[in-house]
């Protein structure tokens, strides 16, 4: 068990690790730094090489942004095998709505209670 979360965080703190390299090293903007990690994940999704990962790192993998990638070609994929080409486009909003719409909900909740700079 104790590997289990040593791994984890093994995983999830080198995409972190990444993703700060990309802000420091490579000065990209927050937005491109983001976009590029979603798009590694989807990569790395379609390769066939991001479900294993998860199933090594747990948390490690599907708590970062890349998941999201991740997240996004196997909804296209699964819906595809069932609906031909209209289910890549719909299969992806699919899987990932509900957290798009959470983080839509929680942004706005938290734009009424506090102030928002900008």
């Amino acid at each position: 068990m104790l590997a289990m979360f040593f791994w984890a965080f093994v995983i999830g703190g080198s995409i972190c690790v990444i993703g700060q390299l990309l802000f420091d090293v490579a000065k990209l903007t927050p937005g491109h730094t983001l976009s590029l990690l979603v798009v590694a994940g989807a990569v790395l999704a379609g390769f066939g090489l991001y479900d294993p990962l998860v199933s090594f790192a747990g948390a490690g993998a599907t708590i970062p942004i890349t998941s999201f990638g991740n997240s996004l070609v196997n909804g296209a994929l699964q819906d595809a095998r069932n609906h031909g080409l209209i289910g890549v486009l719909t299969g992806m909003f699919q899987v990932t709505s509900s957290g798009v719409s959470a983080a839509i909900i929680f942004g706005f909740i938290g734009a009424l209670l506090f102030k928002p700079k900008g």
